[in-house]
């Protein structure tokens, strides 16, 4: 690879996470201005976690095409438009002024918009990143954390000091604005990049050995060039859902996902309402300690990730379930602590530790499925997953309207991160390394 290639896979990284916080900061700004939002238009708690809801239904409906989209056509127009069509629908948001209209701008628009942004990204992003795969998806990752610290505070002192309708329209002209960066900036990798690199150099020689095959890269390639143009809009279901180790990080990611948007949604709500906060402090504090500690988190475990999959790929696996275990036992002190700083030190652990099944989401599903099906197995994941998570406002909400608090939602959503940590424990060990190795056998 020349030296100017191995310098621009850093700028398509560069240009790809400030995309991405703009996509996850972009969610945030509703999460943050929620409470103006209901009480402006005289919504209820159940009402207006509909709006959530949806969105994320939506979207989850919408990413299986996105995948599709991805696999076929150019990654980096399909980005770039994707961001173009979901910020114009951001500033369109502010115009609403009702469920209905929310729910079309936000949903429906946004939503849809950003179905096609993820499986394209990341996949443009693992084309890119080869050896350094888990390492750049982790500093990828921090995006999101800025993210959504950035937006949790900016969008609660916007909707605080001019309106909430302000914020969307803030948050979608950067969109916009990078949108046309993106245009200018962005390549498609060429496909010749384009080979399985979870395993190292040695592992793939010793797969050459043992087969009596040439290299199992020139395999892949040879395959994935003539099937690129083949690819069906099914393809990545059936993979992910009859591969083991996929499959089982679709589970993980749906009891991730479910957690993580239940949070989201109704953690800057509990602050203003059991600790009296504004709009903007509990913006800031809802997502700041948790992302900076996660921000921690997900370098040190890409790091590790990369370093130890070399040598055994289940790693990745034993990693993320580790995470999701320790992360959890933060969970239910969440809604019994009195003192903000204990409550704070929750948020820190819980998200220094979701941070390591963060890191490997993608890096494990690409170490499983073929290249050439990667935005497909992609948006199959994030599909089910997103689909799962869609219920969490609404089930927290009816908790909360029934209960009176948040306070009672927590410790549910620890056992859920409990139960998924075990079966990828599990799975790790018994079905990992056989479909790591699946990959690398022309038979196969």
């Amino acid at each position: 690879m020349k030296t100017s290639a191995k310098w621009y896979k850093w700028e398509v990284l560069a240009l790809l996470w400030v995309a991405y916080l703009l996509n996850q900061g972009d969610r945030q700004v509703f999460n943050s201005v929620l409470p103006l939002i209901r009480d402006s238009l005289g919504l209820t708690d159940t009402s207006v976690s509909l709006i959530a809801v949806f969105f994320n239904l939506f979207y989850a409906a919408m990413v299986p095409i996105g995948g599709w989209v991805g696999d076929r056509f150019s990654r980096k127009w399909v980005t770039t438009l994707s961001i173009l069509f979901w910020s114009v629908a951001t500033m369109l948001t502010g115009l609403a002024n009702g469920v209905f209209l929310l729910i079309l701008t936000r949903s429906v628009a946004t939503g849809g918009g950003e179905a096609f942004f993820g499986p394209a990204n990341y996949s443009l992003l693992g084309q890119y990143h080869t050896d350094t795969r888990a390492r750049a998806m982790s500093i990828h990752q921090t995006s999101y954390y800025v993210g959504v610290i950035l937006a949790g505070w900016l969008a609660g002192y916007i909707g605080d000091h001019l309106g909430w309708q302000y914020a969307f329209y803030i948050f979608g002209g950067a969109g916009v604005v990078w949108a046309a960066v993106m245009a200018i900036r962005l390549k498609d990798a060429p496909r010749d990049t384009e080979t399985p690199l979870s395993v190292s150099r040695e592992r793939q020689a010793g797969h050459s050995e043992s087969l009596g095959a040439g290299d199992p890269s020139t395999t892949l390639r040879s395959a994935q060039d003539d099937n690129k143009n083949k690819v069906s809009i099914w393809d990545g279901f059936k993979t992910v859902f009859t591969t083991p180790t996929a499959l089982m990080v679709t589970l993980g990611f749906c009891g991730f996902i479910f957690v993580i948007t239940g949070y989201m949604t109704w953690v800057p709500t509990f602050l203003q309402e059991n600790f009296g906060q504004t709009g903007a402090q509990a913006g800031l504090n809802s997502m700041l300690w948790t992302y900076v500690a996660a921000f921690i988190g997900v370098l040190i475990a890409g790091t590790l990730s990369d370093k130890w999959a070399a040598k055994d790929p289940k790693k990745r696996m034993i990693i993320q379930g580790a995470g999701l275990i320790l992360g959890a036992a933060f969970l239910p002190f969440m809604g019994s602590v009195k003192s903000i700083w204990l409550l704070y030190l929750c948020f820190a652990g819980w998200g220094f530790f979701r941070a390591f099944f963060d890191a490997n989401i993608y890096a494990a599903l690409y170490d499983v499925t073929p290249e050439h099906l990667h935005a497909s197995c992609s948006s199959a994941m994030i599909m089910t997953g997103f689909a799962v998570g869609a219920t969490a406002p609404y089930i927290l909400a009816i908790i909360k309207e029934s209960t009176g608090s948040l306070n009672a939602t927590f410790p549910i959503l620890g056992a859920i991160w409990v139960v998924c940590g075990i079966a990828c424990l599990y799975v790790s060990y018994k079905h990992y390394n056989k479909d790591n190795a699946k990959l690398y056998d022309p038979r196969s």
